[in-house]
């Protein structure tokens, strides 16, 4: 009961804290809000750029998978093309006319960017979220410049994702949805603040295993275990990281020497053979039956993209790793994120179809 009460009290703390940076930061827009008869402003983004803006924007582009996970929680009837096409179980979870948007590619990664595309449908905006590149503000010019539309960078990374909901709030006059999606993600964090504090020293050590023979592996320090690395003891340590998301490569002997206390395996890995292979039976956390699939609908909880995913991450990792030390209701919590991410009623049988291989325990070997 007092575990309850302490995060009771942990949530109106950062509730209170958020009023006030609320307000305040509402007056500072206000001081700065263009005239009505003024059709454009002058907005800076997170690299430090001063860019024109029209007063009214509708019509918003996606820079990449990132910022379209951010705009369709915070303004999706205002996306007028997508980065990626969604794949058909992701569908499910996104809006249906997400379906007919036309696909213009991404600014960074695959770097299928069609900026001629961009020009034909012509929005208002083009937007880009995330951790800022070597160069970001050079960048943003650049794609600006050869498509004749305003381009910029809001900065969100796993602190900061809050404030960049608030931004994008103000910026599309979403503020209440802005707001809602901020404390979300506030709140997910003084859980997790709260997990890790009293777990200590004594972290659940942890691998997070992919692909079909479950040999890569997301190893400690890199932007994709950013989650893993502060809530668990992450037993993949290497010497070069990489920081593509298909991990590092690894083999059978090096596995069983990080041994850990639980595995995570990705969607499409050997979640279902792994007790049954007889390499993989002398694993402690397949003897114990201690391994999950990780979630992977719409995105992957754990991060793929790394992305606002990240926070329901957070929720389930708590949850499932230090249950003394998380009070909340997983189910209660996983279906207001779909909700105000997705805009998605979670019902209780779905929820269960959904994390079937990722609450409890794994079969346990025969």
């Amino acid at each position: 009961m007092k575990h309850c009460i302490k995060f009771y009290m942990l949530g109106l703390v950062v509730f209170l804290f958020t009023v006030i940076d609320v307000n305040a930061g509402a007056r500072k827009e206000a001081a700065r809000r263009p005239d009505a008869e003024q059709e454009t402003f002058l907005f800076t983004d997170s690299a430090g750029r001063q860019v024109e803006l029209p007063v009214n924007i509708t019509r918003i582009v996606p820079s990449g998978a990132l910022a379209q996970i951010f705009l369709l929680a915070a303004a999706p009837d205002m996306l007028c093309a997508i980065s990626s096409d969604y794949s058909p179980a992701t569908a499910e979870f996104i809006p249906p006319y997400f379906s007919t948007l036309p696909v213009v590619g991404q600014f960074y990664g695959t770097a299928n960017l069609n900026p001629e595309e961009i020009v034909r449908i012509g929005p208002d905006l083009v937007i880009d979220i995330g951790e800022p590149k070597d160069g970001i503000a050079r960048d943003m010019d650049d794609i600006s410049a050869s498509i004749g539309i305003p381009v910029i960078h809001i900065t969100a990374d796993l602190r900061t994702t809050p404030q960049a909901f608030r931004t994008l709030g103000k910026l599309l006059g979403r503020e209440e949805k802005g707001e809602a999606l901020a404390r979300f993600c506030e709140r997910t964090l003084a859980y997790a603040e709260e997990i890790v504090g009293r777990a200590g020293n004594n972290k659940k050590s942890v691998l997070y295993c992919m692909g079909p023979s479950g040999l890569n592996v997301l190893a400690k320090g890199t932007f994709h275990t950013e989650i893993l690395d502060w809530m668990t003891d992450n037993r993949a340590v290497v010497d070069n990281p990489s920081s593509r998301g298909s991990g590092n490569e690894a083999n059978m002997e090096q596995m069983l020497l990080w041994d850990p206390d639980v595995i995570l395996f990705g969607a499409g890995s050997i979640y279902s053979s792994a007790a049954q292979d007889a390499a993989w039976r002398q694993m402690r956390a397949i003897k114990s039956g201690s391994y999950y699939e990780i979630p992977g609908v719409p995105y992957n909880w754990m991060g793929g993209p790394p992305s606002i995913n990240r926070y329901m991450g957070m929720i389930w990792l708590g949850k499932i790793l230090y249950p003394q030390y998380a009070p909340y209701d997983l189910y209660a919590e996983t279906a207001e994120y779909y909700r105000l991410f997705y805009s998605y009623e979670l019902s209780r049988e779905r929820f269960d179809r959904l994390t079937a291989r990722s609450v409890g325990s794994g079969p346990l070997p025969r």
